[in-house]
Formats: C-alpha cells, structure tokens, sequence
C-alpha cells in the first residue's frame, strides 16, 4: 500500500491527465448517445414497425466485444479519440434506446387519454404527460450506460485514446500491481461515483426533468468546447509508443535523456503503431527493426547514432533442470542457432503482416528451405509448453520450435502466444507454466537485470559480451538457461514515414531531436 500511494505522489500528474481523458471520452460519447437513443426510443414508440429492427440492431451491438468493437473502428476512423467515442456511444445506445422505449410503454394508456380528451396535442401530452411519467426508467437507463461507458472506456487506450486505461495495460505489460491499481481504482470510483450522483437525481428526476433538460444542454455545450479543445485537436508532431516501453529501463525517460529528445507521446497498442505512422496519425513510432510493415508502408528506421539501445540478439530461453531433463529437445532447438538473418526474420514477419500468410505455413516453409523435417504433428497430451509475446515473429518462432521438437524429439508441445509483456512471460517460465520462450538480449540486459549504467557502459555494446552477460547471470539468479542465439536481432528502433524524414533531412535519431528543439 505504501508503494501504491508513492506511486500516486509521483505521477499525480499524469493521472489526473488521464482522469480528466477519461470522463471526456465518457461524457461526450455519453451526450451523443442520450440525444440519439432518447429520440430512437420515441420513435421505437409511435411506430411499431421500426421498433422491432431499432431494438434488434442496438441488442446485437451490445453483444459485440468491446475489443473488437474498437478493433471494427480502426479501419474506419483510424486511432484516437474519435473512433472511441463511436465506440462508447454505441455501447451505450442500448440501455437508454430500450428504457426509453419501455417507459413510455409502460405509461397507463387511460392517463393518455385524460389528457387527450382535455384537449392536449400529441407534442403536448408527450412533454407534460409521457416524459415525466416515464423519466425514472430513462433515467435508470442513462445511469446504467454511464457505469458500462466508465468501465469501457479503460480499453480506449489500445487505441491511443488515452485515459485510466493506459497505467492499466502498462501495468499488464510489465506485471506491476502497483501500476495496474494505479489505473484501476480511479476508474472503479468514478463508476461510482457517476452511479452515485445519477442514482440521487433518478429519484428526483420527475421533478428536476427541466433543470436536467437545461443542464443537458449546458453539459453539451460545455463538454463539446472541451473534447475539441483537447481530445479532438491534433499536436503538430507526435510519437506512437507501446505501454512496455514508458517505463522501460531501455525505454521513453532514458531515450529522452540519452538524446535531449522532448516529443510529446501517445501511448497505444504496439500492432496498431504502423498503421497510425502510415495513416499520419502519427508522425514517429516506437517499434521493431524486423518489423515487415517497415518496407511495405514505406518507413524509415532512424539511426541510433549515439548508440542508445543495447544489442537485441533473439535466442531461446529456457529452465535449467527442463533442458537437462530432456538434451534430444536442446538439440532439437539448437538447430535453428544462426539460422536465421536480420534480413530472412524481417521477410518472416512481412509475410505474415503484409501477405497475410498463417505464422503456421510461414515458419513450416521455413524449415522446408532448410532442408529440416516438418512432417510429424503431434496431438497428445503436451509434454512442455512453449511461450511468446504478443509480436509476430514470436509466433513464428514458437511454430518453428513446435515443429522442430515434434519431429526430432519424441516430445509433444503446446502453444501459449500473445502474453502481453516481457515480465509477464518470464514470470510464466519462473513458474513452469511454460517451459520455453524466445527472448532478446537487450531486453533480459535492462528489463530482467535492471542493469546499471556501470556495468550497460562495462559491455561496450558488443553483442556477444551482453550475450554472455544475461546467460550467466540468468544460470545464477534464475535457474534460466540462454540456448544459442537464432541469428538476428530485433531492436527498439524510431520509425518515420520515408517521405516525411527525407522532407524534414532527418536521418538519425541526433537529427529528429535537433528538428524538435528547432520549432
């Protein structure tokens, strides 16, 4: 708990940013859904022909993930606020179309017709009659889409939307519980808090319904003027980095340091960075030199003249008295070591980003060129299980190491992919939960070690002296076995678009910081 609070102390900042982020992307998709789904449910009512397909449509986009909801945004309304507001406002159409629609239902047709027989117009007897008769359900129906559009909302941050859902992922991404709190308990209390204030005007609301109808409006107007002055306009030059490298030993503070590199940053989900770069949502990325979305969209890798990032030798890793149990499967695996170049990983994973070819038929054709055996598929029960990250040269070579152990060793595997972060598979392996992972040496150098500058500045940057650093270390502090390395190296790498470095005559990374601190 004390970390926790020192956690808040620290970085209060930028959690009240996120807060104020949060309840922006919830109020304002909110109000457009309050003044859509009001008349959508009124209209449900008076003809009963549409009510059937408007209640049918906004049911079957409630039962769509939330994720892949977001997922259907992006290649509609690319990243950001905008396709999280369409999002949330979607999500939130059903509770308030259907109370809607229920309460005017439920309101006596004999009351209707009192007050049709004193002479009331339809207009009239909805205002004076239907509305107030019926504004407890509608509201009960704003107050449950607030609830569900607070908690949603923390997914926004996939999407480079920001909010309280960012400390969520980077927490996830790096295994820490203080930061996942850190995103968790602010959201869970604006829920209720938002319950708690709507649950207080829902008991009133007959008698508040013109102050609210007036204080709607206010709120739109002065929720509108803040989502465009803040979420909706675009900073002139901005970078895309994944949640992992914020807090990074080899990550965002240091890089900042390392260079005088002052950019400001949107946090987003590292598979979506490429296309936010291609789609100018961005003007600079965070990514991975064997990315295949590198040449296919056009993108220049900046060079790392002043030598920031450590090497990132891929190699497996797995535990020690596993390995010794089994020596058939490290020779098995071993056969991949130095097999595969910077240049053959970059047109794996292009294969599959670009060519949309299965990582499975990528990684098998693979060791068909080799001259390796790939016939064998096992189906029993497995004897180890292999990890990886959510990137995806890490499935390919998972597949690969599948393969290559199925048909060389009498051992059946299984998969686990897609862990979402470093700490989180290695946790994995620590706990025998997986058996086997390809990590990068860079990476166990600074995020497993949490190596000093001394001993970083100790190994010249040389590849094989931080190799043979992580191994032995690993063997000592770990039990952690580093097989040999696969041949090539995947790097942190700041990614432009090739048109806007050569327009800018930005070529390193020295470069891009001069460009900034010259505006």
């Amino acid at each position: 708990m004390v970390d926790f609070w020192n956690f808040l102390l620290t970085n209060k900042a930028e959690i009240w940013d996120q807060l104020l982020q949060h309840i922006g992307l919830t109020a304002v998709s909110l109000l457009i859904a309050v003044l859509i789904g009001i008349p959508l449910g009124l209209l449900a009512t008076r003809y009963k022909k549409v009510s059937g397909p408007v209640l049918g449509t906004v049911g079957i986009i409630q039962t769509i993930p939330s994720i892949a909801l977001l997922g259907f945004m992006l290649p509609l309304l690319g990243i950001g606020a905008l396709p999280a507001v369409v999002a949330l406002f979607l999500y939130a159409l059903l509770p308030i179309v259907r109370n809607t629609y229920s309460g005017i239902q439920e309101v006596e047709s004999s009351v209707i017709e009192s007050a049709r027989g004193m002479g009331m117009t339809s207009g009239q007897i909805l205002r004076k009659v239907e509305l107030p008769l019926a504004g407890p359900v509608i509201f009960a129906g704003i107050r449950t889409a607030t609830v569900i559009n607070v908690g949603v909302a923390t997914l926004c941050a996939l999407i480079g939307a920001g909010g309280l859902g960012e400390y969520i992922f980077r927490g996830i991404a790096l295994n820490n519980s203080v930061m996942i709190l850190a995103g968790a308990l602010p959201a869970a209390l604006l829920a209720l808090t938002f319950d708690f204030v709507l649950g207080l005007l829902e008991r009133n609301v007959s008698k508040l319904l013109k102050p609210l109808s007036y204080g709607l409006a206010v709120m739109v107007l002065f929720v509108s003027v803040y989502a465009i002055s803040t979420m909706f306009v675009e900073q002139k030059f901005k970078a895309g980095v994944p949640p992992e490298f914020l807090e990074r030993a080899d990550g965002y503070q240091g890089l900042k340091q390392h260079y005088g590199l002052d950019i400001p940053v949107v946090e987003m989900n590292a598979s979506l960075m490429y296309e936010a770069l291609k789609n100018k949502r961005v003007d600079v990325i965070v990514g991975y030199s064997t990315d295949g979305r590198i040449k296919a969209f056009n993108l220049k890798v900046l060079k790392d003249d002043k030598q920031y990032f450590p090497p990132y030798q891929a190699a497996p890793i797995v535990k020690e008295d596993f390995a010794e149990a089994h020596p058939k499967m490290i020779t098995a695996i071993n056969k991949l070591a130095g097999k595969i170049s910077t240049e053959q990983m970059t047109a794996l994973n292009s294969a599959v980003d670009n060519d949309q070819q299965s990582e499975l038929s990528v990684a098998k054709k693979f060791l068909n060129e080799q001259g390796f055996r790939t016939s064998v598929t096992r189906k029993g029960t497995p004897d180890l299980l292999i990890g990886g990250k959510l990137q995806t040269e890490q499935f390919i070579l998972a597949h690969m190491y599948r393969i290559l152990i199925e048909n060389y060793t009498d051992l059946d595997v299984e998969l686990r992919l897609g862990l979402a972060g470093t700490q989180i598979v290695f946790t994995a392996l620590q706990n025998d939960e997986i058996q086997l992972y390809p990590e990068y040496t860079g990476t166990g150098l600074h995020v497993l070690f949490e190596s000093d500058e001394a001993t970083v500045d100790s190994l010249g940057n040389s590849a094989s002296a931080v190799f043979d650093y992580v191994k032995v270390r690993s063997q000592k502090q770990f039990d952690i076995q580093w097989l040999e390395p696969i041949g090539f190296e995947n790097t942190y790498a700041l990614i432009m678009r090739k048109e806007q470095a050569k327009r800018l005559d930005i070529e390193t990374i020295s470069d891009l910081a001069d460009y900034l601190s010259s505006k």
